[in-house]
């Protein structure tokens, strides 16, 4: 009876986590230092309610089983690696996570666009969910390579037939970086050597439209004639004009492009991480945008729940949330995953950004 509850919980929060959502958005980008570390970072946004994140460690050994549309029945996977995953509205569901090998490993919204296999109940013991995927790769793979070669031997499924689906990102200590997509039935791998990321259309789509934007240029244009009137530049920076700044992914993806490119290179990991929290704070998505006038939630502060960051290199994942703007981090090398035992932990305990007072003393 417990399995058939926790399974019906299931397919109701996928259903409700990606099936007409007001807001189903990721930006992810990559940067490196002159170290030539590489940082992978993202947002997760979702406007219908709390994602009620957790991060999850998972030690070396723990062993999960895969929801299928049946119930909690289908393939069952043991951690090869340590890992520590960023999930969201069930433990299981890991959306973004790095792993002791240093592979990191995350999902992207991909809504009208993706089309998993067909369910074939007989081949439920090689059968995963979409939402577990990442689970799945991160205690498995320790290179991208690996991940390609997994991928190809399990039967990547839906929980909930009427949810969106997701593409993925896999990126190793190499600074190898993969996109995988499912598009009628069929995995395709591409080689990300631009490092962005967004949602719908497909990932080579995004490529080609940025050949729409081949008149932006970092700085500030020049000064020109039009007839007997000069022209001039009202600001710095004009040399963007144009570029596109609703939230739509296509437009996220020409914005994430340009602003990661035009990045002037950090000399250590640590300030490449928190100038990928800097570029990213420009894809924060306030809630009144996505809803008719009247109809906004009130119960979350923005549609941007967490961001994160990714040293694969150091093995140290960073984030901060909608309630807190405070950066955190989890230092993989600290814990032994050999010793540690399977853990869900809020993201947020205080659903209210802390503010610090400063006190002024009286001479």
């Amino acid at each position: 009876m417990k399995i058939k509850l926790s399974a019906t919980m299931a397919l109701l929060v996928a259903g409700a986590f990606f099936y007409q959502s007001p807001m189903k958005a990721c930006t992810g980008i990559t940067l490196k230092s002159q170290k030539d570390t590489t940082i992978v970072a993202r947002t997760i946004e979702w406007g219908g309610s709390n994602l009620n994140s957790q991060y999850v460690i998972v030690p070396r050994g723990y062993t999960e089983r895969s929801y299928t549309p049946d119930g909690i029945d289908g393939m069952s996977f043991t951690a090869r690696y340590g890992y520590v995953g960023l999930a969201v509205e069930q433990k299981e569901f890991v959306a973004e996570g790095l792993n002791e090998a240093g592979l990191s490993a995350g999902l992207f919204y991909f809504p009208n666009y993706g089309q998993y296999e067909k369910y074939d109940s007989a081949k439920k013991a090689k059968s995963i969910s979409d939402l577990q995927l990442v689970s799945w790769i991160l205690g498995k793979c320790a290179t991208v390579d690996e991940v390609k070669e997994a991928a190809r031997k399990v039967h990547i499924i839906n929980i909930d037939p009427r949810a969106s689906t997701v593409h993925w990102r896999f990126a190793d200590i190499s600074g190898r970086q993969l996109v995988l997509e499912i598009t009628n039935g069929e995995l395709h791998f591409y080689e990300n050597k631009l490092g962005v990321l967004t949602n719908s259309p497909g990932f080579e789509w995004h490529l080609t439209n940025l050949n729409n934007y081949v008149n932006l240029f970092p700085g500030t244009a020049p000064a020109q004639r039009l007839g007997n009137i000069e022209l001039s530049s009202f600001g710095a920076g004009s040399g963007f004009l144009g570029i596109p700044g609703d939230v739509t992914p296509p437009s996220r993806f020409v914005r994430a492009a340009f602003y990661q490119a035009t990045a002037p290179q950090q000399d250590t990991a640590l300030k490449t991480v928190l100038q990928c929290f800097q570029i990213l704070n420009n894809f924060d998505i306030p809630e009144g945008i996505e809803f008719p006038l009247g109809q906004v939630p009130s119960d979350i502060p923005s549609a941007t729940q967490w961001t994160s960051a990714t040293d694969m290199n150091n093995r140290i994942i960073y984030f901060r949330t909608m309630y807190n703007s405070t950066i955190r981090s989890i230092d993989l090398r600290s814990i032994d995953f050999s010793k540690v035992h399977y853990r869900a932990v809020p993201m947020d305990t205080v659903k209210q950004q802390p503010i610090e007072k400063i006190k002024i003393m009286s001479e």
